[in-house]
């Protein structure tokens, strides 16, 4: 066979330089490495700019970016539909209990004050005095309507009523706790629809 090609140049890099392994390190401080890339940069930089002139270019489409006709500029007013699963009878009990007390303080005080109106306005003396002449005869004075609905009486019978309705509330609220909670295994509970305020 005929040898075609002709002598072949010598590359003077691969024929007299070192090896790429017995290469000596390049002296001087080694910069930043910058992979190559397959599009240019944006205006601003990469390095900090391009994210700071991005934010401005963003700024500036919303400063200029005018606001449609008809838009709806009421804020909508969001909803949580919300489930009573359980009553816990405890606390149930405890602020049953809490409440039928200050119902019953202010049971007896309301009956205090409705006493000293009545007595002030002279309605005891009146009625007294009319059912003590229609249950009187000549040897009885009649009933004595005053001495029967006086303060102290009236206090204390309004204070057992308070003390009955504190025992009973705090029951029946304890037991409505025990009611609720079988209920609402079967059926699911009390749905509540909570809004935000306007």
């Amino acid at each position: 066979m005929t040898e075609t090609r002709g002598p072949q140049p010598q590359y003077e890099g691969y024929a007299t330089g070192p090896l790429p392994g017995e290469r000596e390190p390049a002296s001087g401080p080694a910069g930043p490495y910058h992979p190559p890339q397959a599009y240019p940069s944006p205006v601003g930089g990469t390095q900090g700019g391009g994210t700071q002139g991005g934010a401005r270019g963003a700024d500036g489409a919303q400063a200029t970016r005018l606001p449609r006709t008809g838009a709806r500029t009421t804020p909508r007013t969001r909803k949580a539909r919300l489930r009573v699963s359980k009553a816990d009878p405890w606390s149930v009990m405890k602020v049953s209990f809490l409440l039928s007390i200050a119902l019953g303080i202010c049971t007896v005080v309301a009956a205090a004050v409705l006493w000293m109106v009545m007595d002030a306005m002279g309605v005891f003396e009146t009625v007294g005095g009319t059912i003590s002449e229609a249950t009187g005869s000549t040897e009885s004075s009649g009933f004595d309507l005053q001495s029967f609905l006086s303060l102290p009486r009236v206090l204390i019978f309004t204070s057992v009523i308070a003390v009955i309705d504190v025992v009973l509330a705090t029951a029946l609220a304890t037991l409505g706790s025990f009611i609720y909670n079988l209920s609402a295994g079967f059926v699911g509970g009390v749905e509540l629809t909570l809004a935000e305020d306007e």
